[in-house]
């Protein structure tokens, strides 16, 4: 049994028991989330296609952790002009288990 559930404008196929890292949720460690987003879900080799959702479906997930992804170094110049400009970025992400699937 799978889902395909939408979070932080992201889609995922997760299955029960699976783990998965998405954009940062308010919410803290050990906490349950229930993501109602579900586009489609698989039960029993029978697919159910949602218009754009699929009704009554949800799933629901603990928080393993929030943290931050590893830097990325933005840089920018310009050859010839004297433009330089390095940033560094880390983006903030959730990751979460997996606990079960209601269709």
């Amino acid at each position: 049994m799978y889902a395909i559930i939408e979070t932080g404008g992201k889609q995922y196929r997760v299955e029960e028991g699976s783990t998965l890292v998405v954009e940062k949720l308010e919410v803290g460690k050990g906490e349950t989330v229930k993501l109602d987003k579900v586009l489609a879900v698989s039960k029993d080799g029978e697919l159910s296609m949602g218009q754009p959702l699929v009704e009554g479906a949800s799933v629901e997930a603990t928080v393993v952790e929030n943290g931050k992804a590893d830097k990325i170094i933005v840089f920018k110049y310009k050859p010839k002009k004297d433009y330089r400009r390095k940033k560094g970025h880390r983006q903030p992400y959730t990751k979460l288990k997996v606990q079960s699937i209601n269709a």
